[in-house]
């Protein structure tokens, strides 16, 4: 076939070169001028375990296959990683029930490496932390994302793919066996294809309204949570990846570490009405307030504001969290055509074996 994807984030990559290895034509419309410009440049570079998700959803299945792909894969192409672990921490009986859950359902959704920690076993490992009990995930890591994103878009060349830069899609309409994709940008054009994904993160929305043929009762609301980071200065403080107890909407003010050892803090949760990348130093205030419950060392002054993301969130605050959608053929009846929505974390992680499930539903 020849497919036309929607968006070079690293979800979008990950399909394109799924798809050329298996022997289609395939074209990656990006609405920039780059790779990843999107939410895959503005996340924490974390490779999650897994055990936060529901069982049998597609977040829990797709991120633990597609960690064990992902190490595999940086493995083969050279792309830099490190596997340092992570902490789930409590600091009261509350957050001490929260992680028993969480730590019993990773075994449900079989993770690996993961073990329950006393408080005191947990600041054996870590001096600095303050905590009464840990999870334990020896599997969680970090990872050069762009490389790794670059190294998807080079096996997607070599497979005879390609990506279109500054190439937004206005349009996507049914022809005699495919569809007709309308791009915009300095060079517009039609391009028939017999295939179409739509992997456009915070606009795939948009995209599915602008498809024809596409019921619109099947688009879910689009709820956009920005994520502020903060640097941290001086050495860091830990080996560990460190997290708190899950919020509202997210996994609460953690700690990650990038491969050259820097230490930030981050994402907090800040629903917002349009896309908004600046960092408030404001919100510094309420990240020494998270961050000295676990770290109560940390000094003030120590946080500089970094950067922020926003993710395509599904529900809003005070709403189970959505699982991923893939919504295919099988599921609305339109051949050759899939439409993705809410692809948040663990988007990253899960990127490689969500492009084997989008293949497989084609080939269907």
């Amino acid at each position: 076939m020849d497919v036309l994807v929607i968006g070079a984030g690293v979800v979008g990559l990950a399909i394109a070169r799924a798809l050329a290895l298996r022997g289609h034509g395939v074209i990656v419309a990006e609405a920039t001028g780059g790779i990843g410009n999107g939410v895959s440049s503005r996340n924490s570079e974390v490779i999650h375990g897994g055990m936060y998700y529901p069982a049998g959803s597609l977040r829990a299945r797709h991120c633990v296959a597609g960690r064990r792909m992902l190490y595999a894969f940086c493995e083969s192409h050279g792309v830099p990683y490190a596997k340092c672990g992570k902490l789930i921490v409590a600091t009261n009986d509350l957050e001490q029930a929260k992680i028993e859950g969480i730590y019993e359902q990773g075994i449900a959704n079989g993770v690996d490496g993961l073990s329950f920690l006393t408080g005191a076993d947990a600041m054996a490992l870590e001096p600095n932390l303050s905590c009464t009990g840990a999870v334990l995930s020896r599997e969680t890591g970090i990872i050069d994302s762009h490389a790794f994103m670059l190294a998807l878009q080079g096996d997607l060349e070599d497979a005879g793919g390609m990506v279109a830069f500054h190439a937004p899609v206005k349009r996507i309409a049914r022809a005699s066996g495919g569809w007709s994709v309308q791009t915009g940008g300095d060079e517009p054009a039609l391009l028939p294809v017999d295939a179409v994904i739509n992997a456009a993160s915070l606009h795939a929305q948009a995209i599915a309204y602008a498809t024809e043929g596409y019921s619109e009762s099947r688009v879910p609301p689009l709820v956009l949570a920005k994520g502020n980071y903060f640097g941290c200065l001086g050495k860091p403080a830990f080996r560990h990846l460190i997290y708190p107890a899950p919020v509202d909407g997210g996994l609460g003010t953690h700690v990650t570490l990038d491969l050259a050892g820097r230490m930030r803090f981050g994402p907090d949760v800040e629903w917002i009405e349009r896309e908004d990348y600046e960092v408030d130093p404001r919100r510094a205030e309420s990240f020494y307030a998270s961050i000295r419950r676990y770290w109560p060392g940390l000094a003030d002054g120590a946080l500089v504001p970094d950067y922020a993301g926003v993710r395509p969130k599904l529900t809003g605050p005070g709403q189970k969290p959505a699982d991923f959608i893939i919504d295919g053929p099988q599921e609305h009846g339109l051949p050759g055509l899939v439409h993705l929505f809410g692809i948040e974390s663990p988007g990253l992680t899960s990127s490689l074996s969500i492009a084997d499930d989008v293949a497989a539903r084609l080939s269907n």
